[in-house]
């Protein structure tokens, strides 16, 4: 199966030309084949200079593969500029989708107090850098204090099938926590309905007339007695549902007061969106993104 490439991170510039693929093959073949009035050297400078997109996504891989239908695109004056921001790395992106890896304390989206510096803001100017009329839609949401990846539409369309379609769309979505205490048993299942009252605090129920189901699993990753690493997985996708889980275990995630938590030893909520799993809505094409695990988690579990 066709892997996805990674984004780096990278913008559109002027005086390019896209050309179609016909035929499944190698980069290099079809920049040569393509471009017959430039010399091998040439081309390879193209590539070496990252001049060189396929489906919007730069390369530099002279051996990339094609499939038919692709689209390769060369910028012929200079090379993909880097996008950089010190709360947010945009980590794949062609003409339908953007995943980003967010950082923790970033909003997912303006609320009444805070308009500007989101993630949502961030990536709507970048995408607005390369066409003035471009718009993003949020397809689902991370907490302020949650890190990792999250994804944007360019259309509201694409948004509205991923949502519409979101429990067959996403195959997989595991976090990672640091939780207060030694769990036991320290491979489980939480199930329970959640609510939300007056005050938007999330709790659980177990009557299925109050409440959505929500189903969480959770292994032990490392510990030390003090804290555990635990790797989260989720068959349902509600608010806070892993925060009020953890609760529920007697193990509340640290920093995380709302929840529980009477400890704070990194800073943060220790909650992180560490992998995704999901079938593009439009070429279906099976797609996987990783975060890498803050380096404070596992410094957390290790000391004694």
């Amino acid at each position: 199966m066709r892997q996805p490439q990674k984004h780096n991170n990278t913008r559109r510039q002027v005086k390019e030309h896209t050309y179609r693929v016909e035929s499944d093959g190698i980069l290099l073949d079809f920049l040569l084949a393509t471009l017959k009035d430039k010399s091998r050297t040439t081309i390879k400078s193209y590539l070496s200079h990252r001049q060189v997109a396929i489906n919007d996504m730069p390369t530099s891989q002279f051996n990339a593969p094609l499939h038919r239908g692709d689209r390769v695109t060369i910028n012929f004056t200079t090379g993909y500029k880097i996008f950089r921001h010190r709360r947010l790395r945009i980590i794949f992106e062609d003409e339908f989708l953007i995943v980003v890896d967010k950082g923790y304390g970033l909003l997912s989206m303006a609320t009444k107090n805070e308009k500007t510096e989101t993630a949502y803001r961030i990536v709507s100017d970048y995408v607005k850098t390369n066409d003035p009329e471009g718009h993003i839609f949020i397809v689902h949401r991370l907490d302020r204090d949650t890190s990792g990846v999250m994804i944007f539409a360019k259309r509201q369309r694409i948004q509205e099938l991923l949502q519409r379609n979101w429990n067959d769309a996403v195959i997989e979505r595991k976090y990672m926590a640091v939780v207060e205490g030694c769990v036991e048993p320290q491979e489980g299942e939480v199930k329970s309905y959640l609510k939300e009252n007056a005050a938007m605090q999330v709790y659980s129920t177990q009557n299925p007339e109050e409440g959505q189901l929500a189903i969480t699993r959770y292994k032990t990753v490392a510990g030390n007695g003090r804290f555990s690493l635990l790797e989260v997985q989720l068959e349902t996708g509600r608010k806070n549902q892993i925060r009020v889980h953890m609760h529920d275990l007697g193990h509340p995630i640290i920093g995380d007061r709302k929840y529980g938590s009477e400890c704070n030893p990194i800073g943060r909520v220790a909650l992180h969106a560490a992998s995704l799993r999901f079938k593009h809505p439009i070429t279906g094409q099976m797609l996987h993104f990783e975060s890498n695990l803050p380096e404070k988690f596992e410094y957390i579990v290790k000391e004694k």
